[in-house]
């Protein structure tokens, strides 16, 4: 009997020379974290032609914790690149019944090509989801930092004013995971200057705090942190916030509103800084965090900052696997 030809069975593409790892704006060279933001925004323009640098290539999306914008933008820029995808809910993960990250990471490092996860818990489980040499691992939100967040906000800031060096940003609001991956990213860019006013008790976290001082005497930028809302600098580019109740998170004090409240953001800001956009990582809550108002009204560019997010995904996914 005559056979006909054997299906060509489908085959994974070899893996690049080394893994290279995202879990905190800490693992980039400037080198990488400059390009990342020029590749971001170059996707972000449509200069960045259509290329398919992850065909052949599975990236496994794993989010615990809920997620509209990021779980999107790094699905469908893996897509977008020619990649496939494996989903997993909080519950699909042999690691609710024991398993150690370490040989969760192990196995699927022989079946995925890159891991996205987001868990809002300690990043030493990504750490250890790490410690293979055949996956790359992408922290899409831990408790401590949201370094992908920090990438999108910059390739944001790269598109509007083409620039990042030099810009003045104020941030309003709690010193959560978005707040500490911008201070990581920000003061690494000369003669750019962070401002963050946050609610006394909820600051940025001492370490991140010191590194952001650190770096800003090394590049040559500004860092400065102050817990109240007086005497606000002006003629700032930029005035950012974020949600006041940060996804997985809770606060013990029955009276945290009250402490938030000064710290809304209203249209009263743009009165020392009239040019300046306003950006936002949402989730938004109008009428906690920021006004309706001013998130929809013409200074806003939260909406463009949100899309960012998938071409900033993509530059991020492009760098683990080339």
């Amino acid at each position: 009997m005559t056979r006909g030809p054997s299906p060509t069975a489908p085959t994974r593409r070899p893996s690049v020379t080394s893994v290279r790892h995202l879990i905190s704006i800490d693992d980039l060279t400037d080198t990488d974290l400059y390009a990342l933001v020029e590749r971001g925004a170059a996707f972000s323009a449509g200069t960045a032609g259509r290329p398919a640098p992850l065909a052949g290539d599975v990236v496994g999306v794993y989010f615990s914790k809920t997620s509209t914008r990021t779980r999107t933008a790094f699905s469908s820029g893996a897509l977008r690149l020619g990649a496939q995808l494996v989903t997993y809910g909080p519950g699909d993960l042999q690691l609710n019944t024991g398993e150690t990250s370490e040989d969760t990471g192990r196995v699927m490092s022989r079946m995925l090509d890159v891991l996205v996860a987001r868990t809002a818990g300690d990043p030493a489980e990504m750490r250890a989801w790490a410690t293979q040499e055949r996956m790359a691992v992408v922290n899409a939100m831990s408790a401590d930092e949201h370094p992908t967040q920090a990438l999108t906000d910059l390739t944001t800031l790269r598109g509007r004013f083409g620039r990042i060096e030099g810009l003045r940003v104020l941030y309003v609001g709690e010193g959560n995971n978005t707040a500490s991956a911008l201070a990581l990213a920000l003061t690494r860019f000369p003669g750019a200057e962070l401002e963050l006013r946050t609610p006394p008790g909820y600051g940025l976290a001492p370490s991140f705090r010191e590194r952001a001082a650190e770096q800003a005497v090394r590049y040559g930028s500004v860092f400065r942190e102050r817990h109240d809302m007086a005497d606000l600098p002006a003629d700032v580019d930029v005035v950012y916030t974020t949600r006041w109740q940060t996804t997985g998170t809770s606060k013990p004090d029955p009276d945290w509103r009250a402490v938030f409240a000064p710290f809304q953001v209203t249209s009263a800001l743009w009165e020392s800084s009239p040019k300046a956009v306003f950006m936002h990582d949402l989730p938004a809550h109008r009428g906690d965090e920021v006004t309706a108002e001013v998130l929809d009204g013409p200074a806003s560019i939260a909406f463009d900052q949100a899309e960012n997010k998938m071409h900033s995904a993509m530059a991020v996914l492009e760098w683990c696997r080339t």
